[in-house]
């Protein structure tokens, strides 16, 4: 004789009621809505940190060509087509900084020839000089002053506003550049 065992659960109503749901989607939505202006604050520091490694690596490529090369070697601010754009020159709507976009560019027996170029990046301001820089053999030294670009949120929030958003990079006449948080203005 075979015995059959069978297990009878008993109901007990398992599972989640209404309004224990409703409470826990409540609750996600709150977590959700305050922790938006984080990333979103975070994802805009994340571009201005890459912007100004673009423009660092930049800098330090056109001086390194600049020696290699034995010629003169200028970043430019530059337009949709990667023209050079003249000292102020809006390059969109008005936009007259180095959001633009650059481009490293050697002059080849007259005509100048792009090696590097950076694209537009409006969500990032970088403030700075407006005219080419040129770095110039043996030793790859700038041609002017000191020179230094300011980039922030072009468009700060609440969020995003103050030092920690900022970044400097400051080139020495000697041509090389460096670059630290916080605005030029602020002594690091």
């Amino acid at each position: 004789m075979q015995m059959k065992h069978e297990v009878v659960l008993p109901h007990d109503g398992g599972g989640f009621t209404l309004i224990e749901t409703l409470v826990v989607v409540a609750l996600l939505a709150v977590i959700a809505v305050m922790s938006a202006p984080s990333l979103v604050a975070w994802h805009v520091r994340d571009q201005v940190d890459a912007r100004a490694s673009a423009l660092l690596s930049t800098l330090s490529y056109a001086r390194s060509e600049a020696v290699r090369r034995g010629a003169r070697v200028t970043v430019c601010r530059v337009d949709a087509a990667r023209r050079c754009l003249a000292s102020g020159q809006a390059c969109r709507a008005g936009v007259a900084d180095w959001s633009c976009g650059w481009a490293v560019m050697v002059d080849r027996s007259g005509t100048p020839m792009v090696l590097r170029a950076q694209a537009e990046l409006g969500a990032v301001s970088i403030v700075g000089t407006q005219t080419n820089l040129t770095f110039t053999p043996p030793a790859g030294q700038l041609i002017g002053s000191f020179r230094s670009f300011d980039i922030a949120p072009h468009f700060p929030s609440r969020a995003t506003q103050g030092e920690p958003w900022r970044r400097c990079i400051r080139i020495a006449a000697g041509g090389r550049p460096r670059i630290s948080e916080g605005a030029c203005g602020v002594a690091s």
